[in-house]
């Protein structure tokens, strides 16, 4: 069993994630000490703490977090980041557009200079 500190140094997520994550019943402690409040991770949190940071990393929102995890077979995982590649696929096609419009608009005030 680890602290909470041993812990976010283990899986490079911070205190205060963990707190948070346990308190939006994401990642809960594997142990609570009643008398002295203190969260305790066993190696099966450090799997689990380990993909909520890969989650999290890849732009996944709490609430898409907590889609994965309820879903204990992660069965769901792969249609999730199916949607938010395609997501991203589009957000980068608007991007480029917006790049294109801007430099139109330059070369057209370029042209208006000469």
């Amino acid at each position: 069993m680890y602290k909470i500190s041993e812990f976010a140094k283990l899986t490079g997520l911070s205190k205060e994630t963990l707190r948070y994550y346990a308190e939006v019943k994401l990642l809960e402690p594997a142990y609570k000490d009643p008398k002295n409040n203190y969260r305790y991770y066993d190696d099966g949190s450090y799997f689990l703490a380990t993909l909520l940071g890969k989650l999290r990393s890849l732009g996944f929102t709490i609430q898409e977090m907590i889609s994965v995890m309820e879903d204990e077979s992660f069965a769901n995982l792969d249609n999730l980041l199916r949607k938010k590649r395609n997501k991203i696929k589009m957000e980068i096609e608007e991007l480029q557009h917006q790049m294109e419009a801007i430099d139109e608009f330059l070369l057209s005030g370029e042209e208006e200079g000469k």
